[in-house]
């Protein structure tokens, strides 16, 4: 099922109702109303009701959703009812730290393949179990493993070049952990990550707090 023209930030926040969902089912509770759902996720109660209308009608009036039932639709919804296949470039102490975070395995991404340039890097075997493979490889290994998703963990100055590796090797989403918007051609998905850019954000409150 397809749905268009739904605000990103309702995609994000059904990734929050999500990982809240999840937390809620280890803590063995069935059936949760928009309040506390939304208490939990810091938003308000009509807009986890907005936002899950977009989809469809879920929970029960005067009682609440249930949470597994709920869990899953949403899931269904972001495409997590399947598991994701990674590629990543950069093999620095960021790239090493991605690679080692078990949330991703947990949320449905898996890396599958990593690349770098340095040749001291290159044929090495991490202790996750990928073997660097150098960047020229990239389009062999794509096709060969079915690479859905790239993640750049790059240098800045080399950002766009993988970027444009990535795109040409069939990759149509890509993750940028380098601190530079890349572009890519009409079709293709990017979310940019910039650490900085939230440290920014954080500064400026405590700047507002302080005056």
């Amino acid at each position: 099922m397809k749905f268009s023209k739904i605000p990103s930030a309702t995609i994000t926040r059904l990734s929050l109702y999500s990982r809240a969902l999840e937390e809620l089912l280890l803590e063995h509770v069935n059936i949760i109303a928009s309040d506390k759902l939304a208490q939990k996720c810091g938003v308000n109660p009509a807009q986890v009701r907005k936002d899950l209308a977009y989809f469809g009608e879920f929970g029960v009036r005067g009682v609440g959703y249930f949470v597994k039932e709920l869990l899953f639709e949403i899931k269904k919804i972001l495409g997590l009812n399947r598991r994701w296949r990674m590629a990543l470039v950069g093999i620095g102490n960021l790239g090493l730290a991605l690679v080692a975070h078990e949330n991703f395995v947990k949320q449905g991404y898996e890396f599958v393949a990593v690349f770098d340039v340095d040749p001291k890097k290159v044929g090495r075997r991490l202790p996750s179990g990928q073997i660097i493979h150098h960047i020229d490889e990239l389009p062999t290994v794509v096709k060969e493993k079915n690479i859905d998703i790239g993640v750049i963990a790059t240098p800045a100055s080399q950002a766009q070049a993988t970027a444009r590796l990535l795109v040409e090797a069939g990759i149509k989403a890509i993750l940028n952990f380098a601190p530079l918007q890349i572009q890519m051609p009409e079709g293709y998905i990017v979310e940019n990550v910039d650490f900085t850019v939230k440290l920014d954000n954080l500064a400026y409150h405590l700047t507002m707090e302080a005056v």
